[in-house]
């Protein structure tokens, strides 16, 4: 503190001293410091004197149980606060003019010199202090002013001379509360005014609550400061830079009127934050580096956590006071490393993916700050002879998997890296890790990580305070997880846990064949890809049937991977790790479309898969990855693969880089042309649409079906579904209440809404749209797997349905009238995009359905090249020829498909 002399100071008068007053201890006794430079500043305690001012309210001592809580002496706090209000944070000079037992008395001035108002004679004009008299001295004019000052605010009655002694100046200060989360709740979160009694370190105030007087220790909210730690021998030492945050602090709202917002109060401590007109105290000690955010009481902070978290952000940047050292976890990436787009390929588990950067590089990328679904104890253990799969048996891993899988596989995200967690090696009972980036990832604005953990497909990791290798989202992950947690979500449910029964008949001949006959009948069956293991081969996961089955792809020769066999590691085909990173990148964990055609000796499906209208077998050989196999030569798919094959060849492109074109030499073939088969059976046509396809049962399998629908609706009569209980999704297999009031076998088609739910009846072939009361889940024992579905859709060979509409209606309405709900013989006489292509007879006279339209003139004939059909083919073309001479139906006006009508749609 600066000594200074005043103008015309006698060298007997003592000097005149400036400072800034702290803090106000009664209406007699103040606190002044000096001025900060390179920490807290020096102070002292000034009394002033000649007067006296009544002694403010004091508690008990603590472990004194014969001491008593003292209270206000009348006008004391009114003296106080007259001081506190004119002086807090100003500038005062002040003489010392003696010393009485180590304390100083003096004179005090507001303002820089002794012109200033003198705070001893304000006090007791306004009769807040009485006028010490005895020793008295004529001499002394300050003395004698005061007391001419003290007798005129007697004459005017004023503060401690006024009528009725003061009692009502007496404050009822409440030094305890009872039930301190009540108070805190019951004011419900309401800035509430108040005065700062006591700093004891920079983020822990005491605080008089106005107008009750309730005296409270108030901890900011979200955040901690250095503290001083008290030693055995009573004596504080302070952390590093913990005098620094208590005078920053102290400076600021020591003493000063705020309003605090009391925010909770956990294990009796009360959390709060100070609102003070020249900003929030909170976020100034965080931007200033004087404190770092604490997560257990971020969560109750109600001015904004990402506030604070950026006020510690700023300070860590600049490195100042307790982050000088602060290293930034991403401090050694480069910027195009920290933040960037990738697309997801793979969907590891609930917590991490495989993205591809923009440069074709793959990466794993974990989610910060979360951990997957886990088993608990010795769950994992409990069953010896079953093979632990994490993605089926860990309760809430398919789901979140599959949240993930859904929302991202295809689609580029921005990733954000907030840190790397280096390699562990393995220790007792913990494996070892690999370097793991860990990245807060976003699509569309959203945090998916955040997003996981508030359907309780997730949860947030705990850390220590001093880790700060965390999501930059952190505050928005726990908040996430309170909510889960409240409305018991996922892993939070009370609820039985959902369980994955998923058959792995990969490999398994025995179930495969029990298994193909049902793939082949259901044509295009849904499939998710769950594991790509070469060009041609995957894993799928038939979520309708709930099963895993390997999958090999029809129609193509696709270069083999390295693989370990008993003769040692045969060496990878060349174009093989092309194939495969082709294959993955295309469908790997997409839903896709398959057609099962037929198995190996090995138990695994041979067919066709699809994606987005894309033909997999055929984009391989479009890429000259693959080439067409001979056993192509059946699809309906040949064309389309041997013309792909035909431009990748002419280029030399890839697999076929070292090909060299044969010489053509003239062979005369001797084989035999292929016969067509006639193998009519017998089916019961059950359901015909109007572009003419119909539904068929087979009648060797009808008694079964007979059986199965009189024991499962004698089962619902006797314990009868409850009405509106079930909720419909696409695909569901499930029974549905037909008009005539039965129950009948059904598959969800369409949900619209729950009044408007699409069905189609799997075994008569009829589609329905119902209200989800008439719908009920399907009993198990009745189930596809029970008895397959008996309606199979077909279509006529050899003809062509008229476009006119009219026209149509004709065939389907002769149709309908001769065959539908009768026996008929039918044979397949070749396969088709959606479905075979029949001959069906009449099953008295053996008639040729399709041909008799023909006849009658209304259909035209489809003309098919295969060889083995050319007899079929004449004997339609012949009956086309004779309808037309007769000019029957579509004939009546001649050949309409001629050259000259073109205008009117039809061409040959």
């Amino acid at each position: 503190m600066a000594s200074v002399s005043g103008p015309a100071q006698t060298a007997s008068a003592p000097p005149l001293q400036r400072g800034i007053v702290k803090m106000v201890l009664s209406g007699c006794a103040i606190i002044v410091r000096g001025q900060p430079r390179g920490g807290p500043p020096p102070e002292r305690q000034i009394n002033l004197s000649n007067i006296r001012a009544g002694a403010l309210a004091r508690r008990a001592a603590q472990g004194q149980p014969d001491s008593k809580d003292t209270p206000d002496e009348p006008w004391a706090f009114q003296a106080r606060e007259f001081l506190r209000k004119k002086l807090i944070g100003k500038e005062v000079c002040f003489t010392v003019e003696y010393k009485n037992m180590h304390r100083e008395y003096g004179m005090v001035y507001l303002g820089k010199d002794t012109t200033g108002e003198n705070i001893a004679e304000s006090l007791v004009s306004e009769g807040l202090a009485t006028v010490r008299r005895e020793g008295f001295r004529g001499n002394n004019p300050e003395q004698a002013r005061l007391c001419d000052l003290e007798d005129q605010s007697k004459a005017s009655k004023k503060g401690l001379w006024s009528e009725g002694g003061g009692a009502q100046t007496i404050r009822n200060i409440k030094y305890t509360i009872e039930n301190p989360r009540n108070f805190v709740d019951s004011l419900h979160q309401k800035p509430i005014n108040a005065i700062i009694e006591h700093v004891r370190d920079g983020s822990v105030v005491r605080a008089l609550l106005l107008p009750d007087y309730y005296l409270v220790t108030v901890m900011l909210s979200g955040i901690k400061c250095p503290t001083f730690k008290r030693e055995g021998d009573g004596t504080e030492t302070p952390e590093p830079f913990a005098a620094e945050a208590r005078f920053f602090t102290e400076s600021r709202l020591l003493q000063r009127d705020v309003q605090i917002i009391l925010e909770s109060c956990p294990n009796q401590i009360i959390l709060g934050t100070i609102l003070h007109p020249n900003g929030n105290i909170t976020e100034l000690l965080l931007k200033e580096g004087f404190a770092r955010c604490v997560d257990w009481s971020m969560a109750v902070y109600t001015q904004g956590a990402e506030k604070l978290r950026a006020a510690e952000r700023s300070a860590k940047e600049r490195k100042v006071r307790i982050w000088k050292d602060y290293v930034a976890p991403t401090a050694n990436l480069d910027q195009k490393d920290r933040q960037f787009v990738a697309k997801v390929m793979q969907v590891v588990n609930a917590d991490a993916m495989v993205v591809k950067l923009n440069s074709g590089e793959y990466k794993t990328i974990h989610l910060s700050s979360i951990r997957p679904p886990r088993n608990e104890g010795e769950e994992k253990n409990k069953d010896k002879d079953k093979r632990f799969r994490p993605l089926y048996d860990i309760p809430y891993m398919f789901e979140a998997r599959e949240f993930l899988r859904k929302k991202l596989i295809g689609k580029k995200v921005n990733v954000t890296v907030d840190y790397i967690r280096a390699a562990t090696g393995p220790g007792e009972g913990t494996p070892a890790f690999p370097e793991r980036t860990c990245a807060t990832v976003t699509i569309g604005g959203i945090n998916i990580a955040e997003a996981l953990v508030s359907k309780g497909l997730a949860t947030v990791i705990r850390y220590r305070q001093d880790d700060d290798q965390r999501s930059s989202h952190y505050d928005e992950l726990l908040a996430a997880e309170a909510r889960a947690i409240k409305n018991g979500k996922g892993l939070h449910s009370k609820k039985e846990v959902p369980i994955h029964r998923v058959a792995d008949i990969s490999g398994e001949t025995q179930k495969a064949k029990q298994f193909l006959p049902f793939l082949q009948r259901a044509g295009r069956s849904e499939a998710v890809v769950e594991y790509v293991f070469s060009g041609s081969r995957l894993k799928l996961y038939m979520p309708k049937e709930t099963c895993l089955i390997t999958f090999l792809l029809a129609g193509i020769e696709c270069p083999r991977s390295s693989r370990n066999t008993p003769g040692g590691v045969q060496v990878a085909e060349p174009f093989s790790d092309e194939a495969m990173l082709f294959t993955k990148e295309l469908v790997l964990q997409r839903e896709v479309e398959v057609e099962v055609e037929s198995m190996d000796k090995a138990g695994n499906f041979i067919g066709w898969l699809h994606i987005e209208g894309v033909n997999l077998s055929v984009a391989l050989v479009e890429n000259a990855l693959s080439k067409v196999h001979f056993t192509a030569e059946r699809s309906a798919y040949y064309k389309t693969l041997v013309a792909a094959e035909e431009g990748c060849r002419q280029r030399k492109e890839k697999v076929w880089a070292n090909y060299e074109e044969k010489p053509v030499e003239e062979v005369v073939h001797l084989s035999e042309e292929k016969e067509r088969v006639a193998n009519y059976k017998p089916v019961y046509v059950t359901e015909i649409t109007d572009t003419l396809h119909f539904y068929a049962q087979d009648v060797e399998t009808g008694s079964q079906l007979e059986n199965l629908m009189e024991t499962m609706r004698a089962e619902i009569a006797a314990q009868p579904p409850v009405e509106g209980s079930y909720s419909p999704r696409r695909g569901d297999y499930c029974i549905a209440k037909f008009a005539d009031g039965e129950w009948y076998r059904a598959r969800v088609e369409k949900v619209e809404s729950p009044a408007k739910v699409h069905v189609f009846y799997i075994d008569y072939g009829n589609r329905e749209v119902v209200s989800s009361t008439r719908l009920a889940p399907i009993p198990p024992a009745f189930s596809t797997r029970t008895l397959p579905v008996q309606a199979t859709e077909y279509t006529f060979a050899f003809i062509q349905v008229p476009q006119d509409e009219d026209a149509r209606a004709d065939v389907v309405d002769c149709v309908v009238r001769d065959i539908q709900n009768s026996q008929c013989l039918l044979n397949v006489e070749y396969s088709g995009a959606t479905c075979p292509h029949v001959t069906i007879q009449f099953g008295d006279t053996k008639e040729d359905v399709g041909l008799g339209l023909v006849k009658e003139g209304l259909v035209m004939v489809d003309v098919r090249k295969e060889k083995h059909l050319q007899k079929m083919v004449t004997e339609y073309l012949n009956s086309q020829e004779s309808a037309k001479s007769a000019r029957l139906n579509i004939w009546r006006y001649g050949d309409f498909r001629a050259d000259d009508a073109d205008e009117f749609g039809y061409s040959r």
